[in-house]
Order: C-alpha cells, then sequence, then structure tokens
C-alpha cells in the first residue's frame, strides 16, 4: 500500500477532544483537495524514519499527553530537521509534556484555559497563506488557550507570530496585549505551523477555519 502524504496522528494520553473525528475528516478532505493522500491514525509504531520518509506533513490533532515512544521521538525529531513538516493543531500544545525538543519546536507551553466563549482573532500576517483567507479581526469562538511564556522567547527563535487573541473581547486571557495563537517557524531544514484554534466540533465545518488550515497545509508542502 502507497504511503499517504499527510498523516493525522490523534492519539491522546490526556483529556481527548470530542472534535478529533470532524478534525481528522476535514484535514483529511483539505489535504485531498491539496493533490494529497491521508492517513489517521493513533498508532505510535507509525513514527518510523521509513514510513516518515514519505510523509510530506505530519499532523498532531489535539493530541495531549505522552503520545510517542523514545523511538518514535527520535525519528520524528530526524523527520523534522531533515526536511519535513508538522501541523500542530489545538491540543498539540499539550502534547509531549517531558519531550525537550517539541517544547523548543513550538516555543511554549499549554496553560490552561477559559470557558469557551466568543472572542475576536487579530490578524497580524495577512501574506502567509493559512492567514490570508482570515479578516484583520475575526469574531470567532473558542477555548482561547494561554500559554506559559511567549513563544518567541525561550527556545522560540524564528518564531514567526501570524495571529494574536484580542483579549478586551473576551475573559480569561494572560497575556495582555500581545497574545500569539497562531505561529509558524522554521527547524534546520523542516517546518513546524502551530493553530491553537480549533476546540469544537462545528470549527472543522466553518468554511474560514477550514481554509485557515488548508493554507497552513500549503505552507508546509510548498
Amino acid at each position: 500500500m502507497p504511503t499517504a502524504d499527510v498523516l493525522i496522528y490523534t492519539r491522546t494520553a490526556g483529556y481527548r477532544h470530542a472534535s478529533i473525528p470532524d478534525g481528522a475528516a476535514a484535514l483529511t478532505e483539505l489535504a485531498r483537495g491539496l493533490g494529497r493522500t491521508a492517513e489517521v491514525t493513533e498508532d505510535p509504531g507509525a513514527f518510523t524514519p521509513g514510513r516518515l520518509a514519505g510523509c510530506a506533513v505530519v499532523v498532531l490533532l489535539s493530541t495531549t499527553g505522552t503520545v510517542l515512544t523514545p523511538e518514535g521521538r527520535a525519528a520524528f525529531e530526524a523527520y523534522l530537521r531533515g526536511g519535513g513538516a508538522l501541523l500542530a493543531v489545538h491540543a498539540a500544545a499539550n502534547a509531549e509534556p517531558d519531550w525537550p525538543f517539541y517544547g523548543e519546536l513550538l516555543g511554549t507551553r499549554f496553560d490552561g484555559h477559559p470557558e469557551v466563549q466568543p472572542g475576536v482573532v487579530l490578524v497580524d500576517a495577512h501574506d502567509h497563506p493559512a492567514t490570508a483567507p482570515l479578516p484583520e479581526r475575526w469574531e470567532w469562538t473558542d477555548e482561547w488557550y494561554n500559554f506559559t511564556s511567549d513563544p518567541r522567547g525561550n527556545g522560540g527563535a524564528g518564531v514567526r507570530v501570524l495571529a494574536r487573541a484580542d483579549e478586551t473581547a473576551y475573559r480569561g486571557g494572560t497575556h495582555g496585549a500581545d497574545h500569539p495563537l497562531v505561529w509558524c517557524r522554521e527547524v534546520d531544514r523542516g517546518r513546524a505551523f502551530f493553530t491553537a484554534l480549533g476546540h469544537a466540533p462545528e470549527a472543522y465545518r466553518d468554511p474560514v477555519f477550514r481554509a485557515h488550515l488548508s493554507g497552513a497545509l500549503t505552507w508546509l508542502t510548498d
């Protein structure tokens, strides 16, 4: 069986989002729209040098807790440094809590969230495929993740923040005026993209959010 271009990994060892099936279906459709094939798996055994060599992108879709083996971590790090690509979605910020490379890759860690509520996403960069489809002020409902630090700080050299949360538009933000939500970076020869959005199942049926994810996949496979 040929290797799929996009590996969508949905394993959880902590909280499991009800939106994972919807997200996996949406990402599969979006990959197909870009001429890619996709595979959804929860098998950590998929993270081998041979399997990853055939991947254009690995998606960590709301993965939580320790979801990779030591061998899988080594293979995934080598894949990313060697030119691979990662799309980390929503609770993927809460994955692999004791793996330093992953924390440095994201530049920060998940640090809780307020209740789900409407808010506003402030788009800082419209020259990126993932944010080009978004309005400058995007009204959206989500969990509005807080983080332990600014991703551009500790270990986050090269992080480019593309969109932020407007903390005046909802309750429970902890970062102030500069609250990163969406960012990207390069790591050696590879690329990584993170979006904190995507809590609810209905998000993955929203055309604007789907365009956001499709743009991320486009950038990662460019």
